[in-house]
C-alpha cells in the first residue's frame, strides 16, 4: 500500500511570499516550502496495482493551463481542536473541473468516492493543543492574505511518508496541462 493524493505544488514566488505567515502560532508544526501544495483529491493507502491504474487515469484529465491566487486564511477544527492552519484558494472553475476530473479518474481507477466536499488550500501547519486564542488572532491578522496571480501549467501525483518532522511528499507522476 501507498498513500497517494493529487495535488498542484507551490511556486517557489507563492511560498516565498507564506513563509512570513508561518510563525505566531505556538507549538505549530510549519511545512517547509517544498512541502506546500494545493490538493485535488486524496486517495489515501492504495494498493500498488490500483496507483498504476489511478496513474494510468490521471495521465489523461489535463485539459490546459490556467491561473490562481491565493486568498485568505482560516483554521480546520475549533476552540481547543484546532489541527491545522491555511492559506485559501480564490474561487476558480479551472480548479474545481480538474478537482472533479481527478476524483472521476479515481473512481474509474476502482478507488471509494471521496466523502468530503473539495475545499481547496495550502496547508501552513499542522497544530495540536496550539491555544485557541493565538489560532484565532493568526488567522484574523492574515485574513487578507492575497497572493500574486502564478500559472497551473502541471499536476502531480505525490507519495505521503512519515518522518520525524512529520509527513514528507515525493512527486511519483508529473501530469501536464496541455
Amino acid at each position: 500500500m501507498i498513500r497517494l493524493f493529487a495535488a498542484l505544488p507551490i511556486p517557489d514566488e507563492a511560498a516565498a511570499g507564506l513563509a512570513p505567515r508561518q510563525k505566531e502560532i505556538l507549538g505549530a508544526r510549519w511545512r517547509p516550502a517544498e512541502s506546500l501544495h494545493i490538493t485535488l483529491r486524496f486517495f489515501g493507502p492504495v494498493p500498488e496495482d490500483k496507483a498504476d491504474d489511478l496513474d494510468a487515469e490521471l495521465s489523461v484529465v489535463g485539459r490546459g493551463p490556467f491561473a490562481l491566487d491565493l486568498e485568505g486564511a482560516g483554521a480546520f477544527g475549533e476552540g481547543a481542536n484546532f489541527n491545522a492552519v491555511w492559506a485559501g484558494v480564490a474561487r476558480s472553475k479551472p480548479l474545481e473541473r480538474l478537482a472533479a476530473r481527478c476524483e472521476r479518474a479515481a473512481r474509474r481507477a476502482g478507488l471509494p468516492k471521496e466523502a468530503r466536499a473539495y475545499r481547496p488550500h495550502v496547508t501552513l501547519a499542522y497544530l495540536r493543543g496550539a491555544d485557541p486564542a493565538a489560532v484565532g488572532a493568526w488567522v484574523q491578522k492574515h485574513n487578507l492574505l492575497k497572493s500574486p496571480t502564478f500559472p497551473v501549467c502541471r499536476f502531480g501525483l505525490y507519495s505521503s511518508w512519515p518522518s520525524d518532522g512529520g509527513r514528507v511528499y515525493r512527486l511519483e507522476r508529473a501530469y501536464p496541462l496541455d
